[in-house]
């Protein structure tokens, strides 16, 4: 069995927060000990900093891994200017190379299937310039998984993502694919 977080704990929060604002905290946390408490317990109430300094290392772990803005850009602006076809195949290769087997698919709502450790994940594509998207793809491309029997689905989308349809894809184990993890992806593999 695996644990989930809550979304809005505090130490979830300070993961999605930049690594120096745990660090702080647990500083804090350590004066705040130094200060209040007896000479022969601070070290105690000190002590309570440590799960901040470990959420910071994790913080600086994932952070460090991040592309950078430049780069987000130069990958989306590079996406942006690919045809659909050149997209999806730019895509089933920067999976392959994941280590997925890939499966192209044509017609409905998803491009390919990907396949890694007997997981099968629907990805789909189409709509990955769209200005904005909407429910209805998400739904189109979940009656797919539902069809096909897959595990997971992916939708792939530069565009602005409405409030409903991302409620949608949190909903159903739809993860969205948006431009930093596009980005991480493709690294390497779009052209400059």
């Amino acid at each position: 069995m695996r644990l989930k977080m809550a979304e809005n704990s505090l130490f979830a929060i300070l993961l999605r927060s930049s690594w120096w604002i745990s660090i702080a905290t647990a500083l804090a946390i350590v004066a705040l000990s130094r200060a209040l408490l007896p000479e022969a317990f601070w070290l105690y109430g000190a002590a309570g900093g440590l799960p901040f300094v470990v959420i910071a290392a994790l913080a600086a772990r994932r952070q460090w891994r991040l592309p950078s803005a430049r780069h987000v850009a130069a990958t989306v602006d590079g996406c942006q200017a690919m045809s659909r076809i050149e997209f999806a195949d730019l895509i089933a290769r920067a999976m392959r190379r994941d280590g997925h087997a890939v499966e192209a698919l044509s017609g409905g709502a998803a491009d390919f299937i990907v396949e890694k450790a007997g997981r099968r994940t629907l990805v789909g594509c189409h709509r990955w310039k769209a200005a904005r998207n909407g429910i209805e793809s998400l739904r189109k491309l979940q009656a797919e998984v539902d069809r096909r029997d897959a595990h997971d689905a992916i939708f792939v989308a530069l565009g602005e993502v409405s409030d409903a349809a991302a409620a949608y894809a949190a909903g159903h184990g739809i993860r969205l694919m948006r431009d930093a993890e596009l980005a991480r992806l493709l690294k390497g593999l779009v052209p400059r």
